[in-house]
């Protein structure tokens, strides 16, 4: 059996000088697990299909159907994707357009994903006078007044910050207070709060439930069921889950999809109970 390739052996998005250049990427063909790497380019991540979570920053991006993660050049980032997922890679030349100077999650308008997709099944060398290069300058003008979203989750480059969020990474459901927390790590409790604050800019509850967030967002997009998801996390029940997310976003999950037209078939079937 051959294995798969890894999706950065792909394609060297730094061997052309165009303004902008795509590539479309099923992750059926690659290895979920794209290792740490940069390019000289910036690189926007698009979720057409599934999800992917993106590493970069001392942060954590999760990507959702019809958002984009902006990664700009020379910031070192790794990635996961969910087994569906079908994502577009937009690299974009330094100074090309005035994208943030920071890594963010943007929403993507459907003009410009077309235009993305579009533009993924040129040469990476297209005329630097002709359609392609019209269309690239059109799709990076078009970004630049996308809103943000926030999908991410501050994790820090401190050791003992990194050390709770690889344990809840691996075992969300784990509900351990911030008092235990500190058990753990070998400090005092009021310590770590403060320790949390300066880190992430978040208290150690709106922190866990971030990381909550990012994981549901994943996991339903990668085809989990809302009981699913909810168990995972730890949560008492189905309702208790969907209030959170609710909360953070503003709809339930399966409004959440149906809004962004990626509803997967295990949440359009429990979506007509909520």
């Amino acid at each position: 059996m051959v294995l798969s390739r890894s999706a950065v052996a792909v394609f060297d998005p730094d061997l052309t000088d165009r303004p902008a250049v795509a590539r479309q990427l099923d992750f059926a063909d690659h290895q979920a697990e794209v290792p740490m790497h940069e390019h000289r380019k910036g690189q926007l991540i698009l979720a057409l299909h599934g999800a992917v979570t993106c590493t970069a920053d001392n942060e954590i991006w999760i990507v959702p159907p019809n958002c984009a993660v902006w990664i700009p050049g020379g910031v070192p980032h790794s990635a996961r994707a969910t087994a569906n997922a079908r994502l577009t890679y937009l690299f974009v030349e330094p100074g090309a357009a005035k994208l943030p100077e920071e890594c963010c999650t943007l929403s993507i308008s459907p003009m410009i994903r077309e235009m993305v997709d579009r533009l993924a099944r040129e040469p990476a060398d297209y005329p630097s006078h002709g359609h392609a290069a019209r269309l690239a300058r059109v799709a990076l003008d078009e970004l630049v007044d996308m809103p943000r979203e926030r999908f991410n989750l501050p994790i820090s480059g401190n050791a003992k910050i990194r050390a709770i969020a690889d344990a809840l990474t691996v075992d969300p459901s784990d509900r351990s207070t911030l008092a235990e927390w500190a058990k753990r790590v070998a400090m005092s409790e009021r310590s770590l709060a403060r320790l949390m604050i300066r880190e992430t800019g978040l208290t150690f509850g709106r922190w866990r439930q971030q990381l909550h967030l990012v994981v549901a967002l994943r996991q339903l997009a990668g085809g989990a069921s809302v009981h699913t998801v909810a168990a995972e996390l730890g949560y008492e029940s189905v309702n208790a889950f969907i209030t959170m997310f609710k909360k953070a976003l503003g709809s339930t999950p399966a409004q959440y999809f149906v809004e962004r037209r990626a509803l997967p078939p295990s949440i359009l079937k429990e979506g007509r109970h909520e």
